[in-house]
């Protein structure tokens, strides 16, 4: 019996959303108390791109990660998973850009943080 091609694409799509919901859980490494007690300080505030001012992108994703690390994965939606995979994507291409010497309190350590890693953090 041949696999319908409607059948594999769904089975290929529930494959691909796994991984990206388990790639998630590994690289964000900060708890959603964690996160959300980072982004009320100042350096999260302060780290980032902000566009007219306002917020930076990495920390509106960062609220928007806590909400995520609350939701249960059966009730994870399709936006939802396309923005695990957009953070996915932001901490391992800002993980290879990593600088020499101590990052402890650079605006690279505090960008990542905003997207819920924090790469002094043992897991």
């Amino acid at each position: 019996m041949t696999e319908h091609r409607e059948d594999r694409e769904d089975r290929e799509d529930r494959e691909d959303r796994d991984g990206t919901v388990t790639e998630f859980g590994k690289l964000v490494n900060l708890t959603p108390k964690q996160l959300q007690d980072w982004l009320e300080r100042e350096e999260s505030k302060a780290a980032g791109q902000h566009r007219g001012g306002g917020e930076s992108t990495g920390h509106a994703s960062g609220r928007r990660i806590v909400e995520l690390l609350r939701t249960s994965e059966s009730d994870l939606g399709d936006d939802d998973v396309a923005h695990m995979r957009k953070v996915n994507g932001y901490i391992k291409r800002h993980l290879a850009q990593r600088p020499s010497g101590d990052v402890t309190d650079t605006t690279w350590r505090h960008s990542l943080m905003n997207w819920g890693h924090d790469p002094l953090k043992d897991r």
